[in-house]
């Protein structure tokens, strides 16, 4: 387990699937997430999925982020795209407990898994994506030590409207 101020990284346990289903199938949350046509996770969906979690050589890893306080599963994060030859890795994260928006509970998580990439695997830069629509995501990534590297204009096609993806990096340094 990996501790910040509020949240602790975690494994993922059998007890988390029904908040999981639950959130990822929460229209709000979907809409900050999903760049495809959202479509509804089936409970078994969930539980194969946090079946597979397991720590693997390629530096994928996927973690639950559990309050300190009340020990309550409140979203995830995760490591994909590993290059260990250019030292870049890309993160994502959710905050699913809609309780814990705007509290700082996003910053502190994605800060612990910043250390984590940083001195335990050894990564350079980590790169993420977030919608230009999201503006609180996005100062929470500033907050992390994230700059914009770029825009994708018209990128996201969302409920009639196109957005732009914005392309956000932290580096060890």
């Amino acid at each position: 387990m990996y501790y910040g101020e509020k949240v602790c990284l975690r494994a993922y346990k059998e007890e988390d699937i029904p908040r999981a289903v639950e959130m990822v199938n929460d229209s709000e949350l979907k809409k900050l997430l999903v760049t495809g046509i959202p479509f509804p996770m089936t409970s078994w969906e969930e539980e194969e999925w946090v079946k597979s979690q397991k720590s693997t050589d390629t530096g994928g890893y996927n973690f639950a982020i559990e309050d300190i306080q009340t020990k309550k599963y409140i979203g995830g994060c995760g490591i994909q795209k590993v290059n260990w030859l250019a030292r870049t890795a890309t993160v994502g994260i959710m905050i699913g407990d809609k309780d814990y928006w705007g509290k700082g509970y996003g910053t502190d998580a994605m800060k612990v898994l910043l250390d984590f990439i940083f001195n335990n695997m050894n990564i350079n830069k980590v790169k993420l994506a977030v919608f230009s629509f999201n503006k609180r995501a996005q100062k929470s990534y500033e907050k992390c030590g994230f700059v914009v590297e770029g825009v994708l204009k018209d990128e996201l096609f969302k409920e009639g409207k196109y957005y732009d993806e914005i392309v956000m990096a932290a580096f060890r340094k």
